[in-house]
């Protein structure tokens, strides 16, 4: 399954542009609202799961972040963020990894996630996720997901739908949830794509 899906997102990247894939997002405003929330250090560890090519790296750079890692199954869409960023990608940890087969070498104080989990849709692979996220978040975790009234797919792959309920429901061995917010993402087909995005800190017991 591993095989098959970096198979699929290194094809996505590979043949399309950012104007051509419906998660492209000009300001991911709800995540950094959300950042900002938390009252970081600059030092503050953080990564970014399933970053791709989006820009959030960039604006984490720009807030002056200092230890940022971005994971993606795709080394092809690690390679079109560093070219995008020049120079600054030697501010960053690249990490070319499946998400289900990441094993994390240090911790984090932010975990982000703006669509990675919901294409998980097997018991074993959200497991898996969960207790990497356990084991590796020391603070907070910003999971962005399809709400239920959202796509049932992407990029042609089937993905799982959450509400507020069943998100936290998920993450509730280990972490707090603390806020919820509900996005139209309008995509650059100008769809509308209906997301939730959800913040949780680490339980300290």
């Amino acid at each position: 399954m591993e095989q098959i899906r970096k198979k699929h997102w290194e094809t996505v990247y590979e043949t399309k542009n950012p104007d051509q894939v419906s998660w492209t997002q000009k300001v991911p405003k709800i995540a950094l609202e959300f950042i900002h929330s938390f009252g970081l250090s600059k030092q503050a560890k953080i990564i970014d799961i399933g970053g791709g090519d989006s820009k959030f790296v960039d604006f984490l750079i720009e807030a002056g972040f200092q230890n940022i890692s971005v994971l993606d199954i795709s080394s092809a869409a690690i390679e079109k963020a560093k070219k995008r960023l020049g120079n600054k990608a030697d501010k960053v940890n690249w990490i070319v990894s499946d998400i289900t087969a990441f094993e994390p070498s240090e911790t984090y104080d932010v975990w982000h996630d703006r669509a990675t989990f919901h294409f998980l849709t097997t018991k074993p692979e959200i497991e898996k996720y969960l207790e990497t996220a356990r084991k590796s978040v020391m603070g907070y975790l910003i999971m962005g997901t399809f709400s239920e009234i959202g796509p049932k797919k992407c990029s042609g792959l089937e993905i799982k739908q959450y509400s507020e309920s069943t998100l936290t429901a998920q993450f509730n061995g280990g972490f707090e949830k603390l806020n919820c917010v509900i996005e139209d993402h309008i995509t650059p087909f100008e769809t509308t794509q209906n997301f939730l995005f959800c913040s949780f800190k680490k339980r300290s017991n």
